[in-house]
């Protein structure tokens, strides 16, 4: 396989909503880092999680990112729970909010989940607002 850089195929809709929520400069460099290897997923995650679900309007996107947070911590996915936590200050939720959603998945996700989710909350929530 070659790592050199295809020609993805986005859906606009997908990709505008990825750059909102995600910041263009995060969005831009994973698409620019896609390959033979990554260039597919590039593309389903742009078209389905963003340009399929978070396009729809049965719910805002601060509901959304409360969901998703809610998910990673669930799952351990706490490399990804940093860029969606800086996603749902983007998408209106507060700290205090945040702080609430962690308290909850602790409950329902598990003390030593949040406890790992808290710590990466502690950093991400110093950094200055994403959205000044």
């Amino acid at each position: 396989m070659t790592t050199e850089q295809p020609a993805l195929d986005l859906d606009p809709d997908g990709l505008a909503v990825r750059r909102e929520v995600l910041g263009a400069e995060h969005v831009d460099a994973s698409i620019s880092r896609a390959d033979a290897v990554t260039a597919d997923f590039q593309e389903l995650i742009t078209r389905y999680a963003w340009g399929g679900i978070w396009t729809r309007p049965g719910l805002d996107r601060r509901m959304r990112s409360a969901i998703t947070l809610t998910a990673l911590v669930a799952h351990g996915h706490y490399t990804e729970l940093e860029m969606h936590l800086r996603a749902a200050l983007r998408n209106g939720l507060t700290r205090e909010e945040i702080v609430e959603v962690l308290l909850q998945s602790a409950i329902y996700c598990g003390v030593p989940a949040a406890n790992s989710a808290f710590a990466v909350a502690r950093r991400v929530l110093a950094e200055p607002d994403p959205t000044d």
